[in-house]
């Protein structure tokens, strides 16, 4: 029966509560080889008399009362038998033939099965690989009877607040709380306090600006947060990037004031003063003047013709 990679994988995943890097197995088949090679510790039976040197000579002499050595705990431990590895037909599949070399292809590749049997086995378990490697873990739907195993509180959710500072920090590491409330334009000390306690960032170490400012950049475990192996998986913004933000700081302090095209209008329209101007002219004009309306009073009406017309 040929080894069996799956199985052993899946028993060091249910066996440890860290994550599993795939150097750390590598390193698990190669102390695995290195102990096939080891031989087994001798065990010492007999132990030699006692030699005396007396005389000009140095002529060894045997003592008249042989003296036996004494034996300790430990090495009487040592002359029990020593049992092997068991090479039972049972575990064919587990301790024979095991290569020499588990490239990081096929242990990709097993762990990437054992993931699709949990989803399939739909059993509350599934396989996830973080930063630091790859874990079992319960499936979020299970999360308010673990939450009752360990008489925990439920979790409290961020605020838009935080999200948002979080955000900036994410994709603007390492950064100053200074720069993060000129890109939000509000205060960012209870954000940053708030995320620093549920270790979803850092302090990075200092800016090399006036004052030497802290900067702050995110954790491990902001990644299991957001369910990413790396920072390089945040999808790409140009809104955040590094560049654009970095012009847009510079020209904060003295932006010019912005014209027509850059708000979107077009070229040919005019300013706000014009138009105001020009509607004022327009109201005036159709407004009748006070002195025009007085002259209009002050004319004569035309005399009625009284002259009696003859009537049909």
């Amino acid at each position: 029966m040929a080894f069996n990679l799956k199985k052993v994988l899946k028993a060091l995943l249910l066996s440890s509560n860290q994550p599993l890097s795939i150097k750390d197995i590598q390193g698990v088949f190669t102390r695995f080889h290195e102990q096939q090679t080891m031989p087994l510790p001798g065990i010492v039976t007999d132990y030699a008399a006692p030699v005396e040197t007396v005389g000009p000579d140095d002529v060894p002499v045997a003592p008249e009362e042989s003296i036996e050595a004494p034996v300790s705990e430990d090495i009487a431990a040592v002359e029990e038998p020593v049992e092997a590895i068991i090479d039972g037909s049972e575990d064919a599949e587990l301790y024979q033939d095991v290569p020499s070399l588990i490239t990081t292809a096929q242990i990709r590749e097993a762990m990437d099965v054992i993931a699709a049997e949990l989803r399939a086995a739909d059993e509350g378990l599934l396989l996830i690989e973080g930063s630091s490697g790859y874990r079992l873990m319960t499936q979020p739907r299970f999360a308010r009877w673990l939450r009752i195993l360990r008489q925990e509180p439920p979790p409290v959710k961020l605020s838009q607040s935080a999200l948002e500072t979080l955000a900036v920090v994410a994709y603007r590491q390492p950064v100053t709380r200074t720069e993060i409330e000129t890109i939000r334009g509000v205060s960012a000390e209870a954000g940053v306090n708030k995320l620093l306690e549920r270790d979803l960032i850092y302090i990075v170490g200092r800016a090399d600006l006036p004052g030497r400012p802290l900067q702050y950049g995110t954790t491990d475990r902001f990644l299991e947060f957001a369910g990413m192996k790396s920072i390089d998986e945040l999808p790409a913004s140009d809104v955040l990037s590094s560049r654009q933000i970095d012009e847009w700081l510079k020209n904060a302090t003295n932006a010019p004031t912005p014209t027509d095209a850059d708000m979107g209008l077009p070229d040919e329209q005019l300013p706000l003063e014009a138009v105001i101007a020009a509607e004022a002219e327009a109201v005036a004009a159709s407004t009748p003047s006070p002195d025009s309306t007085a002259a209009v009073e002050d004319t004569p009406l035309p005399a009625k013709d009284e002259t009696e017309q003859p009537t049909a």
